[in-house]
């Protein structure tokens, strides 16, 4: 049994596009790169967590991905399977709170929907801002202009104003 299909078949998402991301890295920095990278692909993700990280992980696809619907599947073709639905802030918080669970977790994200696809001025400006707090402007203009579908040129500009002295 494949737990990445199992899970994308119960979190009632949509499986016609779906990409398999395996673990995203556990170092924050790392792993808000990662989860930029992958916010404006147009399919259902798919992660493998483990408990122990999974509070910190659904926080940070909140923050990245926003309120994209989500599902949590656990213990999938056991005896104990569970799976929890809603949006992204929702299971982040429920986890928070609840403390993480045991066992393997697959954690699925619905694709953006024509709204997210294309991102607001403030949330690129956020997005870059961050990027740049890490990274070379090169690395930052390329990982965002991939994530918002915006022009690289577009991108860039803003790169570059947001680095102005007095901004």
């Amino acid at each position: 049994a494949s737990a990445v299909l199992a899970g994308l078949t119960l979190s009632g998402l949509p499986t016609d596009r779906f990409l398999f991301a395996g673990f995203l890295p556990p170092k924050q920095t790392a792993r808000r790169k990662a989860i930029a990278e992958l916010a404006g692909i147009p399919a259902s993700l798919v992660f493998y967590e483990a408990g122990a990280r999974l509070a910190a992980t659904l926080a940070a696809l909140a923050e990245g991905l926003g309120l994209r619907q989500g599902a949590l599947a656990r213990e999938l073709t056991k005896k104990f399977e569970e799976v929890r639905r809603g949006p992204l802030p929702e299971l982040a918080a429920q986890v928070q709170t609840d403390g993480p669970p045991k066992g393997e977790i697959v954690i699925i994200v619905g694709p953006p929907d024509a709204a997210e696809a294309r991102w607001s001025d403030a949330q690129l400006d956020d997005a870059l801002a961050q990027a740049l707090e890490t990274g070379s402007t090169r690395d930052a203009v390329a990982a965002i202009t991939q994530a918002s579908g915006r022009p690289k040129r577009e991108v860039y500009a803003r790169a570059l104003a947001l680095q102005e002295p007095g901004d």
